[in-house]
C-alpha cells in the first residue's frame, strides 16, 4: 500500500507553508479552505496556532485502508516546540517516535490538534484538491470574529449552529443509506470526539505480533476487543479481553478473539489501555409513545443486578440532568462516599451533550456508553455504540386546550342518541341524569321508537332537530353507532360523546369499526370522546353524562380523569360524600380525546384547583409530558397509573385495547413534568383530598398532637423518611405548653396528650403552633370516640394557611363523624403514616412548582450577566438556598443603608432569612446581582417586587445595594429588570415608597421614569404605569 505525501503548516496568516502534492502546489487551495472554514465544519488537521510556535509543522501521510473503506492517517515526522516534546500528554516517552500508529479517535494528541475525520464509508469528500480526498479544516485566528478563540475547540458553544459538524454527521446519513443498523466503535467514538466527549483511544492489530508491538508501547494492563461490523454486543460473544499484563496474556487473547469470530467479518483487534474509575452507564433509546429517552446509572452490578438507573424524556434540562444524576440509589458514590467526588458539573454536561446529540439527528435510535468511567476531573467513555436507522414522522399533534374544548365542557344543547323511557336501560340513565340535574341548556332525546320521554319531545333522527345541536351523546349498540356518527356530522355536532362499547377493546373488527368511525369524525372537523366511556360530568354546568344514575352532586374543585367508565361512576357514589368534584372526563378507548386534551384543558379551568387521573396507558407520551409539565406548575397531577406488572399490562390490553408501556419510562415521565404518582386507589384520593381542602405547606416542619406516643413515633418515621421534620419550638411556646399538658407529660415535639386529650387542649396546642416560625404544619392524632366533639373545635380554628391533616385509627367504624370532618376541610386517614405521606408530598409539589415557576420567571430576564469595575456580575432570582448568601449580604450593609430599606432597624435573622429567601413566586419576585469572589459568591444587591393583594395588577417594589457597590449604576440595572418582569407578569402599576433624604432611590426613580404619587413630612410615594 503506497501513500503520498503532504506537508501542512500553520501560520498566523492561516496558510499553508507552500508545499508539493503530486508535484503540484496545494497553497491556492489551503487559501480556499481558509475561507470556506466560516460557514461550513471541514475536516483536516491544525496546529494549535500558539504564536509562540507558529513554525511548527506536522509532516502526515493518508492512504486508503481497504479493511475499513475510509482514509487513515499515519504520522510520519513530526517537528515540534521544545514544549511540545517534553510534554507528557503528547507521548509517553519524549524521544518515542509515533511512526505507524493508526489512529481511530481523534483523542491523542487533543492539547495540539484539532481532528475532524473524514465520514467513514463514503466515498464524497467534503473538499478534494486536485480531484483526491483530502479535507481541510484550517479556522482562522486573525481578524476572524465570526470564530473566537475560546470558542475554537468547543462544538457545543457554537451559538444557533448543531452540536455535530455536518462532515460527522455524514458518517450517520451515509450508514442509514448503506441500511446498517449499527454503526462500528470507531465511528461512534469519532462522532463522540467531535461533540467533545472524551474516549479511549484505540489501535488496530492485524496479527499477533502487532498486537503485542501496540500493548508494549500502550503499557499494560492493556484490553483487547473485536472490531467487527458483524459482532455488536461484543462482551456476549466473549470478544473481549480486559487486565492483560503480559506479552503471553495478549497472545492468547488475539488468539482467542479471532478464533471465535472466526465465521465473522473480522476487520482486526482493537487494543488499548485499561481504564478505571467508577464505572457508570448513559444509555439512549427510543419508546413508541415517549420517544426518545436518556438513561444514567452506576455500572456492573449496580444496573446489571440492581437497576439501579433514571431515566428521562429528551430533550432534559440541567435541572433534569442533575436530578437524574442525584435520584440513584449509589448517588452517595459520586458524592464523594469514603473517596473523592467524581466532577458532577461535568457528567450533567455530558448527558446535556448526548441530549442534544440525540435530538439534532433523528435518525440514532440508541447509544450506550458502557462502561463511562468518572474521575474527580471529568470523566472516559471506554465502550461507545450507536444505532441508527432512518428517522420516523412527528406525531401528529392535534392543537387542543381551551379555546377549543371550553364548549365540549359547557355546551348549549346535547342531542342523547339512544335516550329510553325504559328504566333500568343506559340510555334511561343518561337521559335521567340530564334532566335530575338540571341541565341548562337544551336536550334532544332521538329515538325512533318512541314519541317523547320526560315531557319532551322525541326525535326519529339527529337530523330531524330543527335548531343547532352542540354535542350528541350516543348509548346505542355497537352496530348502529357507526351511521349515528355519520348523522351528527352531517348535522354539524361539533362534539360526539360516544359511550356504547363493543369497539378496539373486542378484538379486530371492533378496531376496524373504530377507526372507520375515526376517519368520520376527522374528515367532518368534529372531535370524539370515547367509545367505550361513561361521558362527562360537569356540576358547575350541571351537566351529568353518566351511565350510572347519580344523586345530587355538590359543585367542588377536583378534576378527574379516568380511562374506565365504570370505575368514575363508582368512585362518585362513595366520594362525594367525603370530596366535591368540578369535572368528571371518561375517556375510554380515546379514539380521539386524549388524557392530555383533557388535562391541557382543565389546567386552564378556574373552577378546578387539583386533578386526578386514573390511567391504564397514556397516548402520545410526548405531547402528555409537554402538556403535564405546565399543568403542574398551575395546579396539583395526582396520577394512578396502572398496569405495572407483566400481568397488569395484560389485563389493560383485554380492558381497554390499551398498552400499558413500560412502567420505568412512565415513572421518569412523570417525575420529569412534576407529576405525583399515587401507589393505589387509595392514595390517589388520600393525595387529592388533601389538595383540594388544604393549602400547601411553606416548610417541612411539622407540629404532631397525638393522644399515644406510639402513633407519634409512627408519624415521625414517616416524616423524616419522607423528606419532611419534626418542627422546633421556640422556648416561649415551649413554656407555653407546660400550662396546657398534664404535670407528667413530656414537653417536646410530637406532643403527647395522652389519654387526657380533650377539644379545648388540642384548640390552645394548635394555636401555639400556629404562631410558631418553625411550624408550616399539622397531624392531629384522635381518639376514635373523641373525633365528634372536635370537629367544630378544628374547623372554627384560624391555621393562618397552615394544613392540617387528622388521623383517626379504624376511621370506619366512626364514619359519620369522618364525613362531617371532611366536609368541614379537614381530610380523615386511618394511619399516621398517610397523614405524613401526604403533608409529605404536599410540601414537595410546593417546592417544585416554585421551582418552575422561578425556572419561567427567569426565562424573562433580558439581561443575565454584567460588568461592574470590570469583574463579571450576574442577574438572576434568588432562591430558598441563598439563605446563607443573603444573611451574610445583609451583614454587609451599613446601618444607614438599611434604615433607608427598611423604614427601621433590621437585622439578619433566621426567621428573616427563611422569608425574604423562600417565598410564593406568583406573590413575589428577588432579582439578585451576585459576584464571584474567589471560590466563593456574594450578593451585591437585591430588588424586589411584592403583589399588592389591596389592588389588582399593582405591585410594590424596593432595591436594596450593598454600601461598597453603590453609585456603580447596579440600582438602576436591576430596578429596570424589575420593571420588564414587572410586564411580563401581567402588572399595571409600580408603587414604591423611599424616605425623602434616600436621594440614591429618587434618583434611580427618576430614571426609571417613576412620578411622584404622594408626600408626607417624610415619605415620598412614587409610582409607575406600565403599558
Amino acid at each position: 500500500m503506497t501513500a503520498n505525501s503532504f506537508a501542512l503548516a500553520y501560520t498566523s496568516s492561516v496558510i499553508f507553508r507552500p508545499t508539493q502534492y503530486d508535484g503540484k502546489s496545494v497553497d491556492r487551495y489551503s487559501r480556499h479552505a481558509v475561507s470556506d472554514c466560516r460557514r461550513e465544519e471541514h475536516v483536516g488537521y491544525r496546529a494549535d496556532g500558539d504564536p509562540e510556535f507558529t513554525e511548527d509543522f506536522v509532516v502526515l501521510s493518508y492512504c486508503r485502508c481497504p479493511a475499513a473503506n475510509r482514509w487513515v492517517f499515519h504520522f510520519k515526522e513530526m517537528f515540534v516546540g521544545q514544549r511540545w516534546a517534553n510534554d507528557p500528554e503528547l507521548f509517553r516517552q519524549a524521544n518515542q517516535s509515533p511512526s505507524d500508529m493508526i489512529f481511530s479517535t481523534s483523542v491523542l494528541m487533543r492539547k495540539y490538534l484539532h481532528v475532524c475525520y473524514y465520514s467513514a464509508y463514503s466515498d464524497k469528500p467534503r473538499q478534494s484538491i486536485n480531484g483526491r480526498d483530502v479535507v481541510n479544516h484550517i479556522p482562522s485566528r486573525s481578524g476572524d470574529t465570526s470564530m473566537p478563540e475560546n470558542q475554537v475547540h468547543d462544538h457545543t458553544s457554537f451559538s444557533g449552529e448543531k452540536l455535530l459538524a455536518e462532515g460527522l454527521a455524514e458518517i450517520i446519513h451515509q450508514a442509514v443509506k448503506d441500511k446498517r443498523s449499527c454503526l462500528m466503535e470507531h465511528e461512534t467514538k469519532e462522532i463522540l470526539e467531535g461533540i467533545g466527549i472524551k474516549t479511549t483511544v484505540f489501535f488496530t492489530a492485524r496479527s499477533e505480533d502487532e498486537a503485542l508491538d501496540l500493548s508494549e508501547k500502550i503499557g499494560f494492563p492493556a484490553v483487547m476487543k473485536i472490531v467487527s461490523s458483524d459482532v455488536i454486543q461484543k462482551k456476549d460473544a466473549d470478544c473481549v479481553k480486559s487486565n492483560l499484563n503480559s506479552a503471553e496474556d495478549v497472545r492468547r487473547a488475539y488468539r482467542e478473539i479471532v478464533e471465535t469470530s472466526q465465521y465473522q467479518h473480522i476487520e482486526g483487534v482493537a487494543v488499548q489501555k485499561l481504564a478505571t474509575g467508577i464505572e457508570s452507564i448513559i444509555g439512549v433509546t427510543r419508546d413508541p409513545g415517549f420517544g426518545p429517552l436518556i438513561m444514567f446509572g452506576l455500572g456492573g452490578v449496580f444496573v446489571e443486578v440492581l437497576r439501579d438507573v433514571s431515566f428521562r424524556i429528551l430533550p432534559i434540562t440541567e435541572k433534569d440532568a442533575l436530578e437524574m444524576i442525584a435520584e440513584i440509589r449509589g448517588a452517595a458514590i459520586l458524592e464523594g462516599y469514603r473517596g473523592a467526588a467524581v466532577d458532577l458539573e461535568s457528567l450533567g454536561q455530558l448527558l446535556l451533550k448526548i441530549s442534544q446529540l440525540v435530538i439534532e439527528n433523528p435518525e440514532i435510535q440508541e447509544i450506550n456508553l458502557n462502561p463511562l468511567f468518572l474521575y474527580p476531573d471529568g470523566y472516559l467513555a471506554v465502550e461507545a455504540r450507536m444505532f441508527v436507522s432512518p428517522p420516523s414522522p412527528r406525531d401528529n399533534v392535534t392543537p387542543t386546550g381551551r379555546e377549543s374544548l371550553h364548549d365540549f365542557f359547557y355546551p348549549k344543547s346535547i342531542a342523547v342518541i339512544g335516550a329510553s323511557s325504559a328504566r333500568g336501560k343506559l340510555g334511561y340513565n343518561v337521559f335521567w341524569n340530564l334532566i335530575n340535574h338540571d341541565f341548562p341548556g337544551v336536550i334532544y332525546p332521538i329515538n325512533p321508537g318512541i314519541e317523547s320521554i320526560k315531557g319532551l319531545k322525541s326525535f326519529k333522527s339527529i337530523l330531524d332537530v330543527q335548531e343547532p345541536v352542540d354535542m350528541a351523546v350516543i348509548i346505542v349498540p355497537a352496530g348502529a353507532v357507526e351511521a349515528a356518527v355519520a348523522d351528527c356530522c352531517a348535522k354539524g355536532v361539533r362534539y360526539v360523546v360516544i359511550e356504547s362499547a363493543g369497539f378496539a377493546e373486542t378484538g379486530e373488527d371492533g378496531k376496524k369499526a373504530q377507526e372507520r368511525i375515526k376517519k368520520i369524525i376527522h374528515e367532518h372537523g368534529g372531535r370524539a370522546l370515547g367509545p367505550n366511556g361513561a361521558g362527562v360530568i360537569n356540576t358547575h354546568h350541571n351537566m351529568v353524562q353518566s351511565i350510572g344514575q347519580l344523586s345530587e352532586l355538590r359543585r367542588g374543585n377536583v378534576g378527574l380523569i379516568a380511562q374506565a367508565g365504570v370505575y368514575a361512576a363508582g368512585i362518585l357514589t362513595g366520594l362525594s360524600h367525603v370530596m366535591d368534584f368540578g369535572i368528571v372526563a371518561t375517556i375510554g378507548n380515546k379514539m380521539d380525546i386524549n388524557e392530555a386534551d383533557i388535562l391541557e384543558y382543565l389546567s386552564e379551568d378556574d373552577h378546578i384547583s387539583v386533578i386526578a387521573m386514573y390511567m391504564e396507558d397514556i397516548s402520545s407520551g410526548k405531547r402528555f409530558v409537554d402538556v403535564a409539565s405546565r399543568a403542574a406548575v398551575r395546579k396539583p397531577v395526582i396520577v394512578l397509573k396502572t398496569g405495572r406488572t407483566e400481568a397488569g399490562k395484560k389485563a389493560v390490553s383485554s380492558h381497554t385495547a390499551s398498552l400499558a408501556g413500560n412502567d420505568e419510562i412512565n415513572n421518569a415521565a412523570f417525575k420529569q413534568s412534576g407529576i405525583i404518582r399515587a401507589l393505589d386507589n387509595e392514595h390517589l384520593f388520600a393525595l387529592t383530598r388533601a389538595f383540594s381542602k388544604q393549602p400547601v405547606p411553606k416548610g417541612n416542619g411539622v407540629m404532631v398532637i397525638t393522644y399515644t406516643g406510639s402513633l407519634g413515633v409512627a408519624a415521625t418515621d414517616m416524616l423524616y423518611l419522607s423528606g419532611m421534620r419534626l418542627a422546633v419550638l421556640e422556648p416561649y411556646f415551649q413554656k407555653c405548653l407546660e400550662n396546657i399538658l398534664p404535670p407528667y407529660a413530656w414537653i417536646g415535639n410530637p406532643v403527647d396528650c395522652s389519654f387526657s386529650m380533650r377539644p379545648e387542649q388540642v384548640k390552645n396546642l394548635i394555636e401555639i403552633g400556629v404562631e410558631s416560625n418553625d411550624v408550616h404544619s399539622f397531624i392531629v392524632i384522635i381518639q376514635g370516640e373523641m373525633l365528634s366533639s372536635c370537629v367544630e373545635v378544628m374547623k372554627n380554628i384560624d391555621y393562618k394557611a397552615k394544613p392540617v391533616a387528622c388521623c383517626v385509627a379504624f376511621k370506619e367504624f366512626m364514619i359519620d363523624d369522618v364525613v362531617r370532618m371532611e366536609q368541614a376541610g379537614i381530610p380523615v386517614y386511618a394511619t399516621a403514616e398517610m397523614a405524613a405521606d401526604v403533608l409529605s408530598k404536599m410540601y414537595h409539589y410546593g417546592v417544585r412548582r416554585q421551582s418552575a415557576m422561578a425556572d419561567s420567571i427567569t426565562r424573562h430576564l433580558t439581561r443575565y450577566s454584567l460588568s461592574v469595575d470590570d469583574r463579571p456580575v450576574r442577574l438572576r432570582l434568588i432562591t430558598p438556598g441563598d439563605i446563607g448568601l443573603w444573611t451574610d449580604f445583609v451583614n454587609s450593609c451599613s446601618k444607614n443603608s438599611l434604615w433607608l430599606r427598611f423604614l427601621s432597624p433590621f437585622s439578619a435573622t433566621p426567621e428573616r432569612a427563611q422569608r425574604f429567601c423562600n417565598f410564593d413566586p406568583e406573590e413575589e419576585i428577588a432579582i439578585v446581582a451576585e459576584m464571584k469572589d474567589g471560590d466563593k459568591y456574594q450578593f451585591l444587591g437585591i430588588a424586589r417586587l411584592i403583589k399588592n393583594k389591596r389592588c389588582e395588577g399593582e405591585a410594590e417594589y424596593a432595591v436594596l445595594i450593598s454600601d461598597l457597590w453603590q453609585n456603580k449604576s447596579l440600582g438602576h440595572i436591576l430596578s429596570e429588570q424589575c420593571i420588564e418582569l414587572a410586564k411580563k407578569e401581567g402588572y399595571k402599576t409600580i408603587r414604591a415608597e423611599t424616605l425623602q433624604q434616600n436621594y440614591s432611590m429618587l434618583r434611580i426613580f427618576r430614571r426609571c421614569d417613576f412620578v411622584l404619587d404622594s408626600k408626607d413630612e417624610n415619605m415620598v410615594s412614587m409610582a409607575l404605569k406600565l403599558s
